[in-house]
Order: structure tokens, then C-alpha cells, then sequence
């Protein structure tokens, strides 16, 4: 005679077979510097979605906008020590732990997001990606933020030396603060969640960021000029901790690069979207933009810095990525 089990213990198994999926569920806390409305928050939304799928829901995300954990710098510290899981954040700060990274940073190294993003996709990208490992940090894939542009509250900037004498906000980024004391401007590092009430305040004239935080930062409600100077390519890369990393199967680990790549696509549409539409949006909201800026008068101002530039991270390592096609 077959013993079949009655339906209350068949129900009892099925709750006890779901209290232990929903126990092995991981939920991941995941900042980063912007609004969830932002290319940070699509590009995060994305990466967070194709993670659960992935992991058939195992892993699941918290999302920390607006910088609700900290400013980017001490974010990536608190991934690196493992205290925070995931951080979407700016490659400004990210020179201070991985050296290598700093060389993207570099005033106008890139034609164009085309050239940016071979390169960041590229094996010079994809090795410096590597090398996070070496820190205590596994970069998942390089995001975006897009090129950089100016805004100030005193003067429009057409050319290089309209900027000279500004007390402009920068990252804590040394090659971005070489680069721009060389067009005269008084580089003041600041962490971003200080910069709003700083230009508010008058503490600062201006700041320099892509078109996509200008907008989701409402800048122009603090900023009155906005030039289209392009001068910098903003990467922007998923940072995993090493503590997480450790725990992941290696089906797992594949989940989570493949879940980061396509969070980048998603990050770099809403670039290219906020790009198209943003200018418009911009000067609706009262900012006074120059779109035709003297860009060879940059590039003549900052071409000096280029020798220390290249001491620092090799003429053929500059050379090679600009020669990516």
C-alpha cells in the first residue's frame, strides 16, 4: 500500500518551500549620486531588473538615489570595504583608488561618444575594468555620464579665457583640477550633494557636469550660463563589493556582468536622450546657453598639461586611445 501524504502536510511543504526562497533572497543596497529619474537611476533600474531575472529573483536590489549613502568617493570606499554592495557612480573620485582610471580623465582625449565608448568597450577600457580587482573593487561595466560642460552665474564662457578668474566646483580629481587651472579657473573641490547650496550660496561661481546631471540636479534653478565647452568625457562605472562577488556562483557572476552590461546601454540611451532633449529644456527653464564655444582656445590652453599628463600615465597609452577609431 502506497502512503500518500495528506494535503495539510502537502501545504505545510509548499509554505516551508517558500519561507526558504524567500529567506535565500539576498536584497543588495545600490547608490549612487543622482535622482532614480536620472541615467544613473535608468541605467541602475536596469542593471537591478536583469540581476533578479538573472539570479531567478536569489538577488534583489535596494536603490539609494540623491546620494542618500554619501557622496561618490565615500560610496566607493564603503563598497571597497563592504559595507555597501553596489555603487553606480562617476569615475572622478574612482582615480584615488585605481590609479589607471585617471588617464580618461584627461581634457579633451575624446572626439565624441562614439570614440568614448569604443574605448571604454574596447580592451583599454576592459583592462583598466580588470584592474579595479587588484583594489577591492570589481567593476561590472563602464556606464556613462557623458561630456562635461560649464555653468556659471557671472558671465557666458565662449572662450578659454572667459573662464579665467571662476571659482568653479570640481571633483576630487587631480588631472581634472590640472586641466583646469590652465584655462584660469580656480578648481574648488566638492562633494556633489554640497554643490547645489554652494552655488546657491554664492560659494562658488559654477561647476562643470553633462548635460543629463545638469537637468536632473535642476542646476538651473541656481545657474544662469551654460556653455557647450565638451571638455571632459564622464565615464561611469557599476562597482560591485568583493564581499558579494566572493559568495556568487559562477553562473551568478556571468548574471551579474551580463545584467551590468545592459544596465550600461540603458544608462548611455538616456544620455544620448537627455543630450537631444535637454538644451531645449535648459534654456525653457531660463539658463542662457552657448552652443558655439571657442573649443580650439581650450584645447590650445590645456595642451601644456598634456607633458605632465603624459609623464604621468605614458604618451603611448595617450596615444592609443585616441588613435581607436
Amino acid at each position: 500500500m502506497t502512503l500518500r501524504p495528506s494535503p495539510s502536510l502537502l501545504a505545510a511543504a509548499a509554505l516551508c518551500a517558500l519561507a526558504n526562497a524567500a529567506s535565500a533572497q539576498t536584497v543588495l543596497k545600490m547608490g549612487y549620486a543622482t535622482s532614480k529619474e536620472s541615467h544613473y537611476g535608468v541605467g541602475s533600474t536596469v542593471f537591478c531588473d536583469e540581476m533578479e531575472k538573472g539570479t531567478q529573483g536569489r538577488y534583489k536590489c535596494q536603490h539609494f538615489p540623491n546620494s542618500a549613502l554619501g557622496g561618490e568617493r565615500e560610496q566607493i570606499e564603503a563598497v571597497q570595504l563592504g559595507t555597501q554592495d553596489l555603487v553606480n557612480t562617476s569615475t572622478g573620485p574612482l582615480g584615488n583608488f585605481v590609479p589607471e582610471a585617471k588617464v580618461f580623465d584627461i581634457p579633451f582625449l575624446f572626439r565624441g561618444y562614439d570614440h568614448a565608448r569604443k574605448v571604454m568597450d574596447g580592451p583599454i577600457g576592459q583592462d583598466v575594468l580588470k584592474k579595479m580587482q587588484a583594489k577591492g573593487l570589481i567593476g561590472l561595466a563602464w556606464t556613462e555620464n557623458g561630456f562635461r560642460h560649464m555653468t556659471n552665474n557671472k558671465h557666458p564662457i565662449v572662450t578659454a579665457s572667459d573662464a579665467s578668474g571662476l571659482k568653479m566646483r570640481t571633483m576630487e580629481n587631480k588631472v581634472h583640477m590640472e586641466g583646469y587651472k590652465t584655462f584660469g579657473i580656480l578648481p574648488t573641490p566638492m562633494a556633489f550633494p554640497e554643490l547645489f547650496t554652494a552655488m546657491q550660496q554664492g560659494t562658488v561661481d559654477g561647476q562643470e557636469n553633462p548635460i543629463p546631471v545638469i537637468l536632473s540636479a535642476k542646476f538651473s534653478q541656481v545657474q544662469k550660463y551654460l556653455s557647450l565647452t565638451g571638455h571632459v568625457y564622464s565615464p561611469a562605472v557599476i562597482i560591485l563589493s568583493p564581499k558579494v562577488w566572493g559568495q556568487l556562483s559562477e553562473a551568478d557572476k556571468k548574471a551579474f556582468v551580463d545584467a551590468a552590461q545592459k544596465g550600461a546601454s540603458a544608462q548611455r540611451r538616456k544620455v544620448n536622450d537627455d543630450e537631444a532633449t535637454g538644451i531645449a529644456q535648459l534654456k525653457k527653464d531660463g539658463m542662457q546657453v552657448v552652443e558655439k564655444v571657442d573649443g580650439e582656445s581650450f584645447r590650445k590652453a590645456v595642451a601644456p598639461a598634456y607633458a605632465n599628463f603624459a609623464k604621468e600615465f605614458g604618451a603611448d597609452k595617450i596615444a592609443a586611445i585616441q588613435a581607436v577609431k
